[in-house]
């Protein structure tokens, strides 16, 4: 994987920069988490498809640090058992909190 510094600070965009690649791995590892409890929940998934965001901010330091990564989640299920919106809820949280990096990181990590 070729890797580079953002845009922004002066790095090649058709690289993959540290933020970026920190975001999908955090969401990578979620999406994988949730693929796993959910299969071992009884509920087939067809489609997992998420759009992550990461957001830098300044700490009281003054230095940028990736203090928050939004995830948007669409999971498309099929068969007969289907999750409501708090199975759903409780599927992403049991994920979160069964994430290895998610474990490893201060970065808040939210879904919608």
């Amino acid at each position: 994987m070729a890797a580079s510094s953002a845009v922004e600070f002066l790095g090649d965009p058709d690289c993959v920069d540290p933020e970026e690649a920190f975001t999908a791995s955090l969401a990578s590892c979620h999406m994988l988490t949730f693929l796993a409890i959910a299969s071992m929940s009884g509920f087939v998934v067809d489609r997992y498809e998420d759009e992550p965001v990461g957001h830098l901010e300044k700490a009281e330091d003054g230095k940028p640090w990736l203090a928050r990564i939004e995830m948007k989640p669409r999971v498309t299920f099929s068969g007969d058992k289907q999750p409501d919106d708090a199975a759903l809820d409780r599927l992403h949280q049991k994920a979160h909190h069964e994430c290895f990096l998610a474990r490893s990181v201060k970065t808040e990590i939210t879904w919608a």
